[in-house]
């Protein structure tokens, strides 16, 4: 409940930027759906969303742009289709590039 009335709050003035971090964390599979719907819908309007998380499912289904920053830098940006590019990964989904990208794909080695 606490994080639907933050949300809430934040929508209330109609922003026309809206930077949140880990908007999901703490809501049922409802509450997480209505939040994609609601920031869908805002995108589709014009509203610019800047999202923070490590979930990088809700990365892969929700953003137009990513940026991936390691240890305090970007170290790529552009769409998951750009960063598979750059990863030289054109078919994977996006958590292989990340590891890929910031050479935590080392570690499974």
């Amino acid at each position: 409940m606490k994080q639907r009335l933050v949300m809430a709050s934040a929508l209330l003035h109609h922003p026309r930027i809206l930077v949140v971090d880990e908007p999901m964390v703490g809501l049922d599979p409802r509450g997480a759906r209505l939040v994609k719907d609601i920031f869908k819908d805002l995108a589709s309007k014009g509203v610019t969303i800047f999202m923070s998380t490590h979930t990088l499912e809700i990365v892969e289904q929700m953003c137009t742009r990513v940026a991936i920053i390691n240890r305090g830098d970007i170290i790529a940006e552009g769409s998951v289709e750009d960063l598979g590019r750059i990863a030289r990964m054109p078919t994977s989904h996006l958590e292989p590039i990340f590891l890929r990208l910031t050479g935590g794909d080392e570690a499974s080695s």
